[in-house]
């Protein structure tokens, strides 16, 4: 991997001064609610529409299944909606060497899973930037902190595997658009729009290098708008299916009210269709198992203590819709009202950043 981006802020040795990695909104953004460091390791921030766009959709082996003969895919256009709105992502593959070809590859799972570990490496003291000046943020990290943040989570990978993510991240665009994929623009940028890097020779004689990330500008509005909301991201990243990752990461944007006696939350099928967009079997009902056993996962790792749904059939006894009626567990309901104090305490810093 190349970089064109000199001017990315490194992280200053010896005494800490105030800069790009020590200011208000980094201290923000890493400041949780929660009692002991361990809790506070399991914590990370959910990005609100950025972590609802369906840019992850496509696995690696449905690709293999849509390249041409010469390694290429297409644009994928992906309708969605969020709070009510409808969009739509366009996704430009990224060209990458692999082997002796070079191929395109959407950003899928493994990608997903990285951007979510630089995000987390992020909050570590003196490790995230913010420069609003710039209309930047970012992370400085090792491809070592990166591997071992990915391995303490699950995600054993190779400096080769994560590399290839970063690379993938780094060279992939995506326009989001107001309506359908041909609607007004909402905002166009590649997923990690600069990747300062070390040379392959320098990685095999230290991968403790400092690496530079620059976040997407929907990460960097959240940052400056303080519009993150924390989550148990150790338990999401455990997860073994990524459709129970994305479940449990809407959950904790949106079951906000989660309580002992509050309403149930209701999730549609429909809506888990089309706006994970991951839901690509050839037979509907093999669809709705996957559904099924994501939520079975959310239930057995706590997340939820009860998944009741109602099937709706139409004409013929064909099935028209499923609605689940969701019952949080404790330790849910617990982390959603530690997210809620968060957002309250910081609703002055909040009304200040409005005002400007």
């Amino acid at each position: 991997m190349t970089s064109d981006v000199d001017d990315l802020p490194r992280p200053s040795k010896g005494v800490v001064v105030r800069g790009p990695y020590n200011c208000a909104q980094m201290d923000l953004f890493s400041d949780f609610v929660c009692n002991t460091v361990e809790d506070r390791d399991r914590l990370s921030n959910a990005i609100d529409i950025w972590d609802s766009t369906p840019r992850y959709s496509v696995s690696r082996k449905e690709q293999t299944k849509r390249r041409d003969a010469n390694g290429g895919l297409p644009l994928l256009s992906i309708p969605f909606e969020y709070r009510g709105q409808r969009y739509a992502v366009v996704i430009q593959p990224a060209l990458v060497q692999d082997g002796d070809q070079v191929l395109a590859f959407y950003p899928s799972a493994s990608e997903e899973l990285v951007e979510d570990a630089l995000r987390k490496l992020a909050v570590r003291q003196n490790q995230g930037f913010f420069e609003k000046e710039r209309a930047r943020s970012g992370v400085s990290f090792s491809l070592h902190e990166l591997r071992e943040e990915l391995a303490a989570r699950g995600h054993a990978r190779s400096y080769n595997q994560i590399m290839q993510s970063l690379t993938i991240l780094q060279r992939s665009h995506i326009e989001i658009r107001v309506g359908d994929g041909r609607g007004e623009r909402f905002i166009a940028a590649n997923y990690l729009p600069a990747v300062a890097a070390v040379s392959s020779k320098k990685l095999a004689d230290d991968p403790g290098a400092r690496w530079v990330a620059q976040f997407h500008p929907l990460v960097t509005q959240s940052i400056d708008r303080l519009t993150y909301r924390q989550f148990n991201y150790d338990q999401m990243m455990r997860h073994s299916t990524q459709l129970a990752r994305w479940l449990h990461r809407q959950l904790s944007l949106k079951f906000t009210f989660a309580g002992f006696t509050a309403p149930d939350f209701e999730m549609r099928y429909s809506t888990i269709r089309r706006d994970s967009a991951m839901l690509n079997r050839g037979r509907e009902r093999d669809n709705r198992k996957d559904v099924d056993d994501a939520f079975a996962e959310l239930v057995h790792g706590g997340v939820l203590q009860e998944v009741n749904k109602k099937t709706h059939t139409a004409a013929r006894g064909s099935v028209a819709e499923v609605v689940y009626s969701l019952k949080p567990s404790r330790d849910f309901v617990r982390e959603m009202k530690a997210a809620n104090k968060r957002a309250s305490d910081q609703a002055p810093a909040i009304a200040a950043v409005a005002s400007k």
